[in-house]
């Protein structure tokens, strides 16, 4: 038995996946219910991880067919769907109460689940005969773009007039059935599981029918959940589909690719030719020549990083941190401007993960409870508020020294291709699309933008991501050299993003001194460990920890790993913690989010530890300045600390060649 991979090698050499079902066994009825089972079962996770939050937790099912959801010839009118969900959530929810409550989190959320019995917390959503007042299937079209859909108006007004009630956390219905023949769909932000209780067909495509479920959570204030550092964990959509994990993913992959096609894929050396960088020394613009962009792709062949139809292998896309080949041809030193355009022939969308193999990491109840875990906890986990004063004057003028001195706008390039038809056309060399012969390829630079109706806010954009006043912007654009701000004509949305980025930099310098933290009484709740801990795939998880809070930690590289099999083994560690991303310190330019937290043991060492870890690529370069910050403003937080009895003392940081792995150090 192999609980990572979710297999069981039985002895005559079979080998059985965690939900597999054997083909005699296969009903359409018995898929349906083993359907309806894993949406309540994904929906109690991702409620019972945000109800602390104050996020309504909904699930979706679509079918298509009302009567198995409704059925009218029945005293109590539920059909099969309707009774296999009733008798499904009652027996996950008596499961759930069973569980000891650890934490007041716990505690209240089985409250919330014994409120509301199975036949409350479910409801459809359906068109209304207006003879019956019975619920029946949607008018649906049966030709052209919409064939297979509805424009149902009755439906589509429910679902509108509801949406904001189930929103509230004192709604029953948390669980939505609606006909798939929908075209618009269920629009609800805070739909967290999708449930696929219909036959596969083509008329609907899977990008469609998730991207029904792919709106940002409010909580119940309204407000979205789109704080940098937990938006994905939150924002996360499970869909239960009767396919394969494998052929869900290969299909929803190709429909992506398809509307992707437009985009480079290959690296080949037109690809490459042409290409602007930014010389770090002289801050002058380079050009790669076609005999560079040759060797470039010489390079990657050589090393594997691209295969035989040029596209990018995982060589190069999991590369992590490790050591790379020196670039050819004088590349070398802009190493990291040439590696985020092969980064860009990614096809750039994550890959849906197979709910099957992510679990939630056993909490190790001991160390957990271990005093000096505790202690450490006790003295970390504060809110705060800060306050910040600096001089306007002084800002705008480094500002503009600045922006003078290093902003850079990559001029706009288009490529031309001349081709000649050939003179016999065959049907096999259409089809392999072999009819034309491209004679000439040339790339062109756009010194001066082409004329655009498009207007921009310069002033306000640069407002908004720099979170100054307009007048102070003003000053700012005012102030710089005439052939500095001639670069917005070239490239107007990289001119905008430049200026605020080097804009943040200058003003993370500033206000860095004058930063000033009151810690208050309010403090992160332990239930960030329990509660609203977000399942993991155990793939990296490694061996059983002795010292950690959790039995496993899922490490993202070679490094990391070392670095938990250094702690877990050394004798001076009494226990360790990588802290939940729910976990972060406000400073004025981004909340920080330190990965560590480890406690010494008494009498030998008495520190506490940050580690946080950043990758090497361009664009973590540019924001060192920022990231350094953000260091200086976490410190001055445990200098606040200090003064009531925390952590204080000084923050280090340790280097590794295109990686990072910042340590910050706390002494009691």
């Amino acid at each position: 038995m192999d609980a990572i991979r979710d297999i069981i090698e039985l002895s005559n050499g079979d080998v059985v996946a965690a939900g597999q079902i054997s083909g005699s066994d296969v009903t359409e009825d018995s898929k349906r219910r083993i359907q309806i089972r894993e949406v309540i079962a994904s929906h109690l996770d991702k409620e019972r991880q945000l109800h602390a939050q104050g996020i309504k937790v909904l699930s979706l099912f679509f079918i298509d067919e009302v009567a198995k959801y409704r059925d009218y010839e029945r005293e109590d009118t539920l059909g099969d769907y309707a009774r296999w969900f009733e008798e499904e959530y009652a027996q996950a929810v008596t499961g759930m109460l069973g569980e000891l409550a650890l934490d007041p989190a716990t505690e209240a959320y089985q409250d919330y689940l014994q409120r509301d019995d199975a036949r409350q917390v479910h409801e459809g959503y359906f068109s209304i005969d207006k003879k019956t007042k019975h619920q029946v299937d949607p008018a649906v079209k049966k030709t052209g773009d919409e064939k297979g859909q509805s424009t149902d108006v009755d439906a589509y007004d429910l679902i509108l007039k509801d949406k904001e009630r189930l929103l509230s956390l004192t709604e029953p219905v948390r669980f939505v059935f609606s006909h798939s023949a929908l075209r618009e769909g269920w629009d609800n932000p805070n739909v967290f599981v999708m449930g696929m209780l219909k036959k596969s067909d083509n008329t609907i495509s899977r990008r469609q029918e998730i991207g029904r479920g792919l709106r940002l959570a409010v909580d119940q204030h309204g407000e979205r959940q789109d704080h940098p550092v937990t938006v994905h964990e939150i924002n996360e959509l499970t869909v239960v589909t009767d396919e394969s994990y494998t052929d869900f993913v290969a299909g929803l992959q190709k429909e992506m690719a398809a509307s992707l096609a437009a985009r480079p894929r290959k690296a080949t050396v037109e690809f490459f030719t042409g290409k602007e960088l930014l010389d770090p020394e002289t801050n002058e613009k380079v050009v790669i020549t076609e005999d560079q962009a040759k060797k470039l792709h010489h390079w990657l062949i050589k090393h594997d990083f691209i295969d035989f139809d040029l596209h990018l292998t995982d060589a190069w896309l999991e590369r992590g941190g490790a050591e790379l080949p020196e670039m050819p041809a004088g590349l070398a030193a802009l190493h990291y401007q040439v590696a985020e355009f092969i980064d860009s022939l990614d096809a750039g969308f994550p890959l849906p993960l197979d709910g099957r193999k992510s679990k939630a990491v056993p909490l190790n109840q001991r160390n957990f409870e271990r005093k000096e875990f505790q202690q450490l906890w006790g003295r970390i986990n504060h809110k705060a508020i800060y306050q910040v004063e600096f001089d306007s004057q002084e800002l705008i003028a480094k500002c503009i020294d600045t922006l003078d001195s290093s902003l850079a706008v990559t001029s706009l390039q288009y490529v031309v291709q001349q081709g000649t038809q050939a003179a016999e056309l065959e049907h096999e060399s259409l089809s392999a699309g072999t009819g034309f012969a491209v004679d000439a390829t040339t790339t062109h630079t756009e010194s001066v933008t082409a004329s655009s109706q498009v207007r921009y806010d310069l002033l306000g954009e640069v407002a908004e991501k720099t979170h100054l006043l307009r007048r102070t912007v003003c000053s700012i654009l005012q102030g710089i050299a005439p052939a500095t701000f001639a670069k917005y004509r070239q490239n107007p949305e990289q001119f905008i993003s430049e200026v605020s980025r080097l804009v943040n930099e200058q003003k993370a310098t500033v206000i860095v001194e004058h930063l000033t933290y009151d810690p208050l009484d309010a403090r992160y709740d332990t239930a960030i460990f329990t509660e609203n801990q977000t399942k993991q795939e155990f793939t990296h998880a490694g061996e059983k920890l002795r010292k950690h809070i959790y039995d496993y930690v899922i490490t993202d590289s070679k490094v990391e790993r070392k670095f938990v099999t250094d702690l877990d083994t050394s004798t001076e560690v009494v226990v360790y913690a990588k802290l939940p991303r729910g976990f972060f310190i406000p400073t004025p330019v981004g909340d920080y989010n330190p990965d560590w937290a480890i406690a010494f043991e008494d009498g030998k060492v008495k520190h506490v530890y940050f580690v946080a870890e950043t990758k090497g690529s361009l664009s973590t370069l540019q924001l060192k300045g920022i990231e350094d910050a953000k260091i200086q403003c976490a410190r001055k937080f445990f200098e606040s600390l200090a003064a009531k009895g925390g952590p204080s003392g000084p923050l280090r940081r340790r280097h590794r060649l295109r990686r990072a792995d910042a340590a910050r150090r706390s002494t009691r």
